[in-house]
């Protein structure tokens, strides 16, 4: 299976998936009625969190009251969300294959996720293990980098990026062009924001970034050097006990053709 995960997902995943946990944001309170009544996610809905990670997302599913089967290729970030929701099925699987029987989910959700596993192959297994009339949601808390300090984040860390899957370069977007399975919808767009001390909402999470998570010790360092040098010196972070990420969240429900 791992020669199927990215090398920066393989590794920088892998790495620390207590930072992750912390450094990644929650979603808006907002996003709830999607799910409800776009999604279709209501209690007793058998729903699928594809690529669940640490189960951020699978946290805001089970408080819609569905019954959630969490599906994570990852083996330290399924264990972060076993420990952490203990009551919650925990798989271990990629988008290309789920140890899941045909026509057995309502729903299937990637949050955070789809941009590592697009392709035709994993849109036709998504099918498959969705009942008729079942729905594909796709989540995104992006940064919002119409904020200056954002930007410069975004500018420490990009030279690093390689060839790892991004979702602002659209690439998850061409599979829905070549699949005859789900259309793809305009997104709803939600505010949102992680509100916490800057060495979490900040360096964990840029830290937790698949490549830069993966860099060698020293270049991590680096890169954790930059980012606190930013925080101490730019008017709106320097001497702020607590700060405010700004995020929008962008949703898409793409149903079944």
């Amino acid at each position: 299976m791992s020669d199927q995960i990215h090398q920066a997902a393989r590794q920088g995943y892998a790495v620390d998936a207590k930072s992750y946990a912390r450094g990644r944001p929650e979603y808006p309170a907002e996003l709830a009625g999607w799910l409800t009544d776009e999604l279709g996610v209501v209690p007793g809905s058998h729903v699928v969190d594809l690529g669940a990670g640490t189960g951020k997302f699978t946290k805001r599913l089970l408080a819609a009251g569905a019954t959630v089967t969490a599906v994570e290729p990852v083996d330290a970030m399924r264990a972060e969300l076993a420990a952490t929701l203990p009551g919650v099925a925990a798989m271990t699987g990629t988008g290309a294959s789920m140890p899941l029987d045909t026509a057995s989910a309502d729903v299937v959700v990637c949050a955070q996720a789809f941009h590592w596993f697009a392709g035709v192959a994993e849109l036709e297994e998504i099918h498959r293990v969705l009942r008729p009339g079942g729905r594909l949601g796709l989540v995104w808390n992006v940064r919002d980098e119409s904020v200056d300090w954002v930007a410069e984040l975004t500018g420490i860390i990009t030279p690093y990026e390689g060839d790892a899957p991004r979702f602002y370069k659209g690439d998850w977007r061409q599979p829905f062009d070549a699949s005859p399975y789900f259309d793809l919808p305009a997104p709803r767009s939600f505010v949102n924001a992680h509100v916490g001390t800057p060495e979490e909402v900040i360096v964990d999470r840029i830290l937790s970034v698949s490549f830069i998570a993966a860099l060698p010790p020293g270049e991590k360092a680096e890169v954790a050097r930059r980012l606190r040098e930013l925080i101490a010196e730019h008017p709106a972070l320097r001497r702020r006990d607590t700060v405010a990420f700004p995020y929008r969240t962008e949703a898409y429900c793409c149903s079944r053709r």
